[in-house]
């Protein structure tokens, strides 16, 4: 096969992707048991002529990933090894689900190129590893909604409380006065999430409910639900907002006078949250990651302006 100048990087970039996953299968086989490790043989034998495939197309030599992969290498395979077959699982599915993604939009770009073609020939395959693993493991295991609500929950009572111990520190001199404040909004905004949730698939499950009865009286087939129930989502985004609200309220709890505290394990906690989440649903890291600092930034600035504020002129 004819190498291909164009985008040495990107050529790269696929080149050392797919020796990721190559490794990433391999390192997990050696402790995968029956049909996964019967399915891991088989998406090694096609992840290695991925590689191979990459590396003639690009005229690359490579057989080493760099750091930033390794590092990932390694913590993906601790965390299969810990959890067992359930997390093995969901990374391969979630490792999947990037690739799918990230092939789809190099074939939108790029379908009147011979890179086109090949992306094609490899995208294939990739849609067939996701059914594979969706089928082994009988139901898929990153389920979109119960994401975004964990995602929605758990964002949202970072970002809010963050911002209310930032307005009360500023506001207030007293440390006490800070911390029943804090957990007096974060106890509020759980319930209120809550039922704000639970209200919303109430009102999603009764329109369902209705769409099933035409179809029924019409003689059509139903297209079923599959939505989680009304008080599951509630409890699954109010405790989430609630666990995500104690994260910069602990660190006052434990006897932090300031909000540097605060302010650093809420840097941390949005960090590792977008990555674990922007990884799981195929998302970009980076973007992901900026996004959500960036609330977290424009929620402290302006609740520690209002406190500051309040402070001055009403002497709270």
């Amino acid at each position: 096969m004819a190498t291909h100048t164009i985008a040495p990087s990107l050529g790269r970039a696929l080149v050392l992707d797919e020796l990721f996953d190559l490794a990433l299968y391999r390192a997990v086989r050696r402790f995968a048991r029956g049909d996964l490790a019967r399915m891991l043989d088989e998406m090694i034998a096609i992840e290695s002529r991925h590689a191979a495939f990459w590396q003639r197309f690009f005229g690359l030599d490579l057989d080493r990933l760099d750091w930033r992969r390794r590092w990932k290498l390694a913590v993906l395979t601790a965390a299969c090894r810990l959890f067992g077959a359930p997390a093995i699982h969901l990374v391969l599915e979630a490792i999947e689900v990037y690739g799918v993604r990230k092939y789809l939009a190099l074939w939108e770009a790029h379908r009147d190129e011979p890179l086109g073609a090949a992306v094609k020939e490899v995208l294939i395959d990739e849609l067939g590893h996701e059914d594979q693993i969706v089928s082994a493991a009988g139901a898929r295991r990153i389920d979109p909604e119960r994401v975004r609500n964990l995602f929605l929950g758990f964002n949202d009572g970072l970002v809010e409380i963050l911002g209310a111990v930032s307005g009360f520190f500023a506001a207030f001199a007293d440390v006490v006065s800070v911390l029943v404040a804090s957990l007096t909004v974060a106890v509020a905004g759980a319930l209120s999430m809550a039922a704000g949730a639970f209200g919303a698939a109430s009102s999603e499950r009764e329109v369902q409910r209705v769409e099933r009865g035409k179809q029924a009286f019409l003689g059509t087939a139903s297209t079923g639900d599959h939505g989680a129930s009304p008080l599951r989502v509630g409890i699954v985004v109010g405790v989430s907002y609630l666990i995500g609200a104690l994260v910069p309220v602990l660190p006052v709890l434990l006897g932090s006078r300031s909000l540097w505290a605060s302010l650093a394990v809420g840097v941390v906690a949005a960090v590792f949250v977008s990555t674990t989440l922007a990884f799981l649903s195929g998302m970009d890291i980076r973007r992901r990651i900026a996004i959500n600092l960036a609330l977290l930034g424009a929620a402290v600035g302006v609740t520690y302006l209002i406190g500051t504020v309040a402070a001055r002129i009403w002497g709270v």
